[in-house]
């Protein structure tokens, strides 16, 4: 009865994934829940003083206010993941010499993942944020020049996906969900939806 009732999550309302990420509609898949994907572009930026381990949750929450009046009756879901270090955020880069970089100041460290999300429903709206503490190996230069030109992973922040190569040669130690460092903290997400489920 409980794998039948849990196959394929039953909401109360269409749920939307407002997010073009494949790692995201992948995860939110797998998990059972049926969705549809619809984007729009949102602005991205905020404020310079803004602490940089709540710029996550802000921008999932912009991004979801921004279908406010546009998408009724449906349960809209966004996303934002940040990759902090130290008290700088790493953005996804700008070309492989910006994402080379980012790897060489990432290795033999230890930086944070933040995926903040917001879950609304016509004017009902949570936020909430997840934070996975990653550690790289010392890298060395080859692996990753390797990388960057094989995976080409500048649509990632920070320059790298933890399910990738990188990730399965790099990463030592972690601290967190692994979910949420590929984009989206699904335990969390899971707890939130679970409460649109019909009987």
């Amino acid at each position: 009865m409980f794998l039948a009732q849990f196959k394929k999550m039953n909401l109360t309302h269409p749920l939307i994934l407002a997010s073009n990420s494949p790692r995201r509609q992948q995860i939110l898949k797998d998990a059972g829940f049926v969705f549809e994907v619809f984007t729009k572009n949102v602005d991205e930026e905020f404020s310079p003083d803004m602490d940089v381990r709540k710029v996550a949750e802000y921008l999932a929450t912009k991004k979801n206010k921004a279908y406010l009046g546009e998408i009724n009756n449906k349960i809209i879901l966004t996303a934002d993941t940040t990759v902090v270090l130290g008290k700088t955020i790493l953005n996804k880069p700008e070309d492989d010499q910006d994402a080379i970089k980012m790897l060489k100041d990432l290795s033999g460290t230890r930086h944070e993942v933040i995926t903040g999300v917001a879950i609304s429903l016509n004017d009902q709206l949570v936020s909430f944020s997840d934070t996975t503490f990653v550690d790289f190996k010392e890298l060395v230069d080859e692996e990753i020049e390797f990388y960057v030109t094989q995976y080409k992973p500048l649509d990632k922040a920070g320059a790298y996906g933890i399910q990738e190569w990188i990730g399965m040669i790099g990463v030592t130690k972690l601290e967190g969900s692994f979910y949420n460092v590929v984009g989206l903290p699904i335990d969390k997400v899971y707890q939130q939806l679970i409460k649109f489920q019909s009987s």
